[in-house]
């Protein structure tokens, strides 16, 4: 069951115009909440990020925090999963094709669900592969837009590469993954770049920070280097739903020692208290 334009209804009978402007321009953004035990995770930091990114594009909000609380509270209970991950998408809307912004549009909303299925258990073991590339998107990373072709792209020569993902590299500097935040270990440091408009503020960037700063682990976000990555003891892959993952092999070098290592598993199990903590509590972060 999804939500198309104040109706709900099964995802085979949803239709839009082909003249609407995500269709037509890209014109439009979006936002990947995942769903724990029926309750969204964080939800008023994803909120927030959707805010920015319709802030980005000069689009109006067409809802408030608690509309969207309860489409999305709907959509969770019309599907059967416990643990979901939501993507709502919102656009310009349906106007004749011209570059300008329409006057007096409404703007398409559409929500769905899938289930969310944990990282598999053997890739957590032995770790995740990746590959870099030069980072050749535009910049304003920080918009969550659904123009995401230079991000299909990239993540694309990673599944070549019989990879999981791209870390990407721009003027000599790592950025993000494709499709995730990238985190650098060394010598029991951990680094993160800063949020600016080059990368998308993660939600669970966000979450292994504040780990690090309640339990006291040496942290520091700046801006990391190509050749850090490189020489990393270890990296570790951020994102809504695959949370926290190692990667274990870089471009067909191992990482370290090539097996997750102990900062990995730290955090790994700090999310998940966290993550159980939070649900306990029946919702986090509620607007």
């Amino acid at each position: 069951m999804i939500y198309l334009n104040g109706t709900f209804m099964p995802i085979e009978e949803a239709r839009i115009s082909v003249l609407d402007r995500g269709f037509i321009f890209g014109d439009g953004v979006y936002e990947v909440i995942p769903a724990y035990s029926h309750t969204p995770f964080r939800l008023s930091e994803h909120l927030l990020r959707l805010q920015h990114s319709l802030d980005g594009i000069r689009l109006e909000n067409p809802h408030t925090n608690s509309e969207w609380s309860e489409l999305l509270e709907q959509i969770i209970a019309r599907n059967s999963s416990d643990d979901q991950y939501l993507y709502l998408h919102v656009t310009r809307g349906v106007a004749r094709r011209d570059h300008a912004f329409p006057k007096g549009v409404a703007p398409t909303v559409f929500i769905m669900s899938n289930p969310l299925l944990p990282p598999p258990a053997e890739l957590l073991a032995t770790g995740a592969t990746a590959i870099t590339a030069v980072d050749n998107r535009w910049l304003r990373c920080d918009i969550k837009g659904i123009s995401l072709l230079p991000n299909v792209l990239l993540r694309q020569m990673a599944i070549d590469a019989g990879a999981l993902e791209t870390v990407l590299i721009r003027d000599g500097f790592m950025t993000e993954g494709s499709a995730s935040n990238i985190f650098v270990v060394k010598k029991g440091l951990l680094l993160a770049p800063p949020k600016n408009n080059l990368m998308l503020p993660g939600i669970t960037y966000d979450v292994v920070l504040e780990l690090a700063e309640e339990h006291g682990i040496p942290h520091e976000v700046r801006a990391i280097s190509e050749q850090e990555v490189r020489a990393a003891d270890e990296l570790l892959l951020t994102s809504s739903t695959k949370e926290v993952m190692p990667i274990t092999r870089l471009d067909g070098r191992q990482v370290g020692g090539g097996v997750p290592g102990t900062m990995f598993a730290l955090f790994y199990r700090l999310y998940q208290d966290y993550k159980d903590k939070v649900m306990r509590r029946g919702a986090v972060h509620t607007p």
